[in-house]
């Protein structure tokens, strides 16, 4: 009977046990089942760095398909322009017909001819809204969506198209500096990606190429490369605007002013929309962190979504503003729209609001859908350098807290040298320091004869050159009217073949010989900077030398000192 009870107990021992065992087994198949997936899902979706690289290329290719399609879009609105003047054009005819009919002459088109007309005009009455329909002006003015001056080369087919409006300023003007700052912010690869187009938004004609001159003198390799893109607007693209509607409280001039400035941007953003896939909008009193290009592109590629419509690099006002090229079509009509009624900050505020905004919902929420579409980059790209506005009597000391501080001077190492100058020394900015890069330079208002001499221990060949005047902090401290010369090592040997004595036979080289032995090799441009590269048969010199040919409005400040010694020549 022990035996019995004994056996009985063992058997529903096993049978517990094989229970517990099916029990802990299934709860670790349930955990498996439960876990698994989930651990599979976290390992597949960390990104390798080869699918984070196949994806920002396949999202640079939806852009350029994206532009592809903009351009297709730009032939289409061009049949559809072609129409409208067939077929005003058969109106005209018409009313020939009818002339004639009653006793008058006029040209008469074949029955063939207008059969190929009316085929290419189509049938349909409905008509999609047009430029002219927001300015009806233009329709008697066929030439005035036309650049009355265009300046470049056309490039087309780029990743960005920066746009740079210009008008004239009551007294100071930043576009040279602003122009030196961009273009010096690029690399070369970036240079060849890119097309920056100004816009001198004036049509006095004298005053337009008097820039077009001032510029075209100063960043002539850029306009010859495609690079850079001068354009203004013929007269007749502008309405009256002396018929204004005062609005808002704004006197007429402030109306003029704002209304003015939303045509200007329009014809800019119209003319470079065929050109790149994205467009940045800029000011003409700015300057730019160097390879702020690369930045701006990866910022717009690594993007999660396409949702977005403006990627802001700055904070203030309408600078650093980048567009898909695809949008500005929206962006453009919708400036044109309402130009007459409301300044341009507004009116792109309005965009974001007609598309974002629920009118039932409070403004956080607006504020919360609008910041999909308007994506804000940290830090500023662009710094706003500009104090008198383009609108008379108006100061704006407008500074953007999230560009950074910008440094004064850029230091390089330059060869072995006793610097000199005539000009009075500032406190501790010595040319001395500047010349090692420890910083710039800054001395009193130059007056005509006065020097900067850097004397070289050995005699060197100068590959190039390079001096930057003015700083971000003092824009106006910069030379103005000063050459660059330099004293050849062989400069008593004449019949080196260097050049003539007579200045009128090198103006094949640009150079010309001074009665000291000197030879001047360039002139600072309207910008405060002077670059080049000496020509090779100038050969080993012992001095480089800028002179001041005039008295100067202010002090002065060097803010770089580049010079490149080359091979034995």
């Amino acid at each position: 009977r022990g035996g019995a009870v004994y056996r009985c107990v063992r058997s529903r021992g096993s049978r517990f046990s094989l229970s517990m065992a099916v029990r802990r087994n299934g709860v670790v198949l349930l955990t498996a089942l439960i876990f698994l997936p989930f651990f599979w899902f976290m390992l597949s979706s960390r990104p390798a760095p080869e699918d984070a690289d196949l994806e920002q290329r396949l999202t640079e290719l939806r852009e350029r398909l994206r532009f592809a399609e903009l351009q297709n879009q730009a032939r289409s609105k061009e049949l559809q322009a072609l129409r409208e003047e067939i077929k005003a054009a058969l109106t005209e005819q018409q009313q020939n017909s009818q002339d004639n009919v009653a006793g008058k002459t006029g040209k008469q088109l074949s029955e063939e001819t207008k059969r190929k007309l009316h085929s290419l005009v189509g049938g349909g009455d409905l008509q999609l809204p047009s430029i002219y329909n927001y300015m009806p002006h233009l329709r008697d003015k066929p030439d005035a969506l036309q650049p009355a001056l265009h300046l470049g080369q056309g490039r087309t087919g780029v990743s960005f198209v920066l746009g740079i409006p210009t008008i004239k300023r009551e007294k100071e003007s930043y576009l040279m500096q602003s122009l030196a700052s961009i273009l010096d912010g690029l690399s070369d690869e970036e240079k060849d990606d890119c097309v920056i187009v100004l816009f001198i938004g004036e049509t006095e004609q004298d005053y337009v190429n008097k820039i077009a001159d001032m510029v075209k003198e100063s960043y002539k390799a850029p306009i010859e490369s495609g690079l850079l893109e001068i354009i203004s607007p013929p007269a007749g693209f502008y309405p009256d605007l002396d018929t204004l509607k005062e609005t808002f409280g704004d006197p007429r001039e402030r109306v003029k002013w704002r209304t003015k400035q939303n045509l200007d941007f329009s014809f800019l953003m119209m003319y470079c929309q065929p050109k790149g896939q994205f467009y940045v909008q800029l000011e003409d009193d700015v300057i730019a962190k160097p390879g702020y290009i690369s930045t701006m592109k990866n910022f717009a590629l690594q993007q999660k979504t396409e949702e977005w419509m403006i990627l802001e690099f700055s904070q203030l006002g309408f600078i650093g503003k980048l567009f898909k090229s695809s949008d500005l079509s929206l962006v453009v009509e919708f400036f044109l729209m309402f130009h007459k009624d409301k300044p341009i900050d507004w009116l792109l505020d309005h965009i974001f609001f007609v598309k974002a905004c629920h009118p039932e919902k409070d403004n956080k929420h607006c504020d919360r859908m609008k910041s999909a579409l308007r994506v804000r980059f940290k830090p500023s790209l662009f710094q706003h350098i500009g104090t008198f506005s383009s609108l008379k009597g108006k100061i704006q000391k407008l500074k953007d807290k999230d560009f950074g501080k910008q440094p004064l001077h850029r230091a390089h190492t330059n060869p072995p040298a006793d610097v000199s100058t005539t000009l009075e020394v500032y406190q501790k900015y010595t040319l001395t320091k500047c010349y090692l890069g420890e910083n710039f330079f800054w001395g009193l208002t130059p007056t005509k004869g006065d020097t900067i001499v850097f004397s070289f221990h050995n005699p060197i060949v100068i590959e190039k050159y390079k001096f930057s005047s003015g700083n971000t902090e003092h824009p106006g401290d910069k030379l103005i009217n000063t050459t660059v010369d330099v004293l050849p090592d062989n400069h008593e040997q004449k019949e080196g073949g260097i050049l003539q004595d007579n200045k009128e036979d090198n103006t094949k080289t640009g150079m010309i010989r001074l009665s000291d032995g000197f030879i001047q090799i360039g002139q600072f441009n309207a910008a405060g900077v002077a670059e080049g590269e000496p020509d090779r048969s100038i050969g080993r010199v012992r001095q480089l030398r800028l002179r001041c040919l005039s008295d100067g409005k202010a002090w002065v400040i060097l803010s770089e000192i580049h010079i490149k010694p080359g091979g034995t020549r």
